[in-house]
């Protein structure tokens, strides 16, 4: 029994500090390749906390291992973009400018029944107040609402406010994101002026940012 007892206060320690190491984010926020890592060292931990005739060492090395290589997995989604898309996928747009994408909509397996009550839960029930809605990554839907619904209404104040639009992301660590450009009607003309005018390179970039008003956010690389 004390056996039993002490095994577990060591797996439950470890284990802490193994989810500990993976980041502080809510269940919800993780990656796909994040939550199948947990559910897997659940049930790693489990077993020598069951069994009294297995060894704490059996537990602790998968538990180890898988951690090891979560780490591993994150900073090549984090270094790579080819293998960000690959293991995390990518960000899907299922309201395009008020309108509802159909055929983005079949691609994720997503009904307008669930669609509506996630926008309902965010405080938006009715659709013709959303201009972009878009599926995240990690399962979550992000809502950018038209201008004059915004919270703190625009339209109450009787004031005006330029448009914010789908901000997308022009270059992320030092890689142009072509197709983003093209969306937004920008050229290589135009990024090559942006940057002459912050004095950078390319390779010197870690975000740029442009969204439909053209509002630009950027951030340098930081010294390693």
């Amino acid at each position: 029994m004390a056996t039993t007892f002490i095994k577990t206060i060591i797996i439950y320690l470890f284990v802490l500090i193994a989810v500990r190491l993976m980041g502080k984010r809510e269940l919800g926020q993780l990656q796909p390749f994040e939550l199948v890592v947990i559910l897997i060292i659940a049930d790693v931990a489990s077993v020598p906390m069951q069994d009294v005739g297995t060894p704490l060492f059996q537990g602790i090395v998968p538990i180890l291992a898988l951690l090891v290589g979560e780490i591993v997995v994150s900073y090549l989604n984090i270094k790579f973009t080819f293998f960000n898309k690959l293991i995390s996928g990518r960000s899907a747009v299922l309201v395009d400018k008020g309108k509802i994408v159909e055929e983005s909509l079949k691609r994720q397996r997503y009904t307008i029944e669930g669609l509506m009550q996630e926008f309902r839960i965010a405080g938006y029930p009715d659709i013709s107040d959303i201009e972009y809605a878009i599926l995240e990554t990690s399962g979550q839907i992000s809502i950018i609402p038209k201008t004059e619904k915004n919270n703190v209404t625009i339209s109450d104040l009787n004031i005006t406010q330029d448009k914010v639009g789908y901000p997308r992301v022009i270059v992320r660590e030092g890689t142009v994101y072509e197709n983003n450009m093209r969306d937004l009607g920008l050229d290589q003309k135009w990024l090559d002026k942006n940057l002459k005018d912050r004095k950078v390179n390319l390779n010197d970039v870690f975000v740029l940012i442009v969204d439909e008003s053209n509002k630009i956010y950027f951030q340098k690389k930081e010294s390693e």
